[in-house]
């Protein structure tokens, strides 16, 4: 073809996908007067594919004994073990430091034994059910994050960009879009096939092509593609007016990939969600140097995790933008409890999963894991949490969705959320009134010694958590399945200092919360 003649084809197309400069093409009815629901928050998933060995990142020093006995050939020296603030049972491999100081610094969340029931132990099932959200024995077809995307934005993916929102709905990088982004309608995301790739979309260049007369086309066809695809102007747009304050470490893919999520946010895109890939985690052999376990390819990965976490972070912190974004790890599954003569370990269950941010909870959820004095080739990693659960809390507590939408985009699945948030996250959704659920103030209130706290609820599993000053999660104050009535409990000082804290009750997705004064 001619370059006139495919310039001509190109004008054609150009016209019908545009209109007053801004990309239309396919997207179906007008989008003008849609409502959203969106609070600007912004979630980073970080899937470590290969499925993570939990027991080898966040190591449970309470059970060194039985872990000794199940994986003495790969197992990290106790006292090699990073120890974390208020966490004597825990702590972090060797080489995650970056990952210590946010810890220590309480811009993280680890939940423990996350997993599903009856899990599944290949690669593209377990990714599947926890991309779709769905237990192991039920195929569906879209994701959740498709499906919450769904929700805030109506008649998505087609009736997009529209003058309201030019942005795209979520940016995965990647060579394809994932299904985790997949709605009912199709794909609710863009994808960003390489880092290379990035910065030809934000530069206007394209990949060279041979020096021949089909060689040039090429290139022509190349850059054209890049013009039309819908969401190319916002992207250079967000990268023109985006900085990085913070130093990436070189050589480091995933740490490449976060600081084009960071440099995006910086430069004002309002995309939702980003889904970035850091493989390599199924470490069936060589998980570590035999003669020093401390080191290893399962160490390189963490440490590389650990870097790009922790400059990400201080990136945020440093633009001004840690108050309005969370991110958190996902693996398909864990491995198993016993290593095996490969001087790895082989596909398991549960493991631990990390939130974090400015806005986290800082503590650990749940226990170390229940290990047997000997381990078999069989054992796995008990669950503690449904992985949907943590779905859940970040779908109501971070993006402020309803407890009704919640289940509904998780397929019918339905919880109490876990304390990964601080109270301040969803402020508006803690102070609701619901005719379902009240909670009054604490008397005597100050408090020295005793105090009793009354709710009114229609029934259900209650949590009532305890909150310092900072949102940081102190203790359960209470945990029961009651029926329909007003309930006092009793609360004890128990050494608490004196200060301000906040209490807070948990009833399905409801919560509400009230503040305490203790006093000496």
């Amino acid at each position: 073809m001619k370059r006139r003649d495919f310039l001509k084809m190109s004008s054609m197309a150009t016209l019908a996908t545009t209109m007053n400069g801004i990309p239309v093409h396919a997207f179906g009815e007008n989008g003008m007067f849609k409502t959203r629901n969106t609070n600007g928050n912004i979630l980073v998933i970080i899937q470590l594919s290969g499925g993570n060995d939990g027991l080898n990142t966040l190591i449970p020093l309470d059970k060194y004994s039985e872990l000794s006995n199940a994986r003495a050939n790969i197992l990290i020296n106790q006292a090699d073990v990073l120890p974390l603030n208020g966490q004597p049972n825990s702590g972090f491999h060797p080489s995650m430091t970056k990952l210590q100081q946010l810890f220590n610094a309480g811009k993280m969340n680890i939940i423990q034994g996350v997993s599903y029931p009856d899990p599944n132990f290949s690669h593209f099932r377990s990714t599947d059910i926890l991309f779709s959200a769905s237990d192991s024995t039920t195929f569906v077809d879209t994701g959740w994050i498709g499906r919450f995307l769904d929700n805030q934005f109506p008649g998505a993916p087609q009736a997009y960009p529209d003058p309201n929102f030019l942005d795209p709905l979520s940016i995965q990088i990647g060579s394809s879009v994932s299904s985790i982004l997949t709605g009912a309608n199709g794909l609710n995301g863009q994808a960003v096939s390489s880092i290379s790739n990035f910065y030809q979309i934000v530069n206007g260049t394209v990949d060279p092509a041979p020096a021949t007369p089909a060689g040039h086309e090429l290139t022509y066809i190349r850059f054209i593609s890049q013009q039309t695809q819908a969401y190319t102007l916002a992207l250079q747009q967000a990268a023109t007016l985006g900085n990085n304050l913070a130093v990436y470490p070189a050589g480091n893919r995933l740490a490449d990939q976060l600081k084009i999520v960071a440099k995006l946010i910086s430069g004002g895109l309002k995309t939702p969600v980003y889904l970035v890939n850091f493989g390599g985690f199924d470490t069936h052999d060589n998980q570590v140097d035999a003669l020093d376990h401390k080191t290893g390819d399962h160490a390189d990965l963490l440490l590389k995790l650990s870097e790009a976490i922790g400059a990400f972070q201080e990136d945020l912190t440093l633009l001004g933008k840690a108050d309005k974004v969370t991110g958190c790890t996902l693996t398909e599954f864990g491995r198993r409890v016993k290593s095996n003569a490969s001087v790895g370990t082989d596909h398991g269950s549960g493991g631990p999963m990390i939130v974090f941010g400015a806005k986290v909870n800082p503590t650990i959820i749940g226990t170390s894991p229940n290990l047997p004095a000997a381990a078999t080739a069989n054992d796995n990693v008990p669950m503690q949490y449904d992985f949907r659960q943590i779905y859940t809390t970040i779908l109501t507590d971070w993006f402020g969705v309803s407890a009704a939408t919640s289940t509904s985009i998780l397929n019918g699945y339905s919880s109490n959320n876990l304390p990964i948030f601080k109270y301040a996250v969803g402020e508006q959704d803690l102070t609701t009134q619901s005719t379902q659920l009240s909670l009054e103030q604490n008397f005597p209130n100050p408090v020295r010694e005793h105090t009793i706290i009354r709710f009114t609820t229609s029934g259900g599993m209650v949590q009532i958590l305890l909150y310092d000053e900072m949102g940081r999660m102190l203790r359960v104050l209470y945990e029961n399945d009651v029926p329909a009535g007003t309930f006092d409990v009793g609360v004890d000082r128990n050494a608490l200092p004196a200060g301000n804290y906040y209490y807070q009750i948990h009833v399905g997705n409801q919560k509400m919360s009230k503040k305490m004064v203790v006093v000496n």
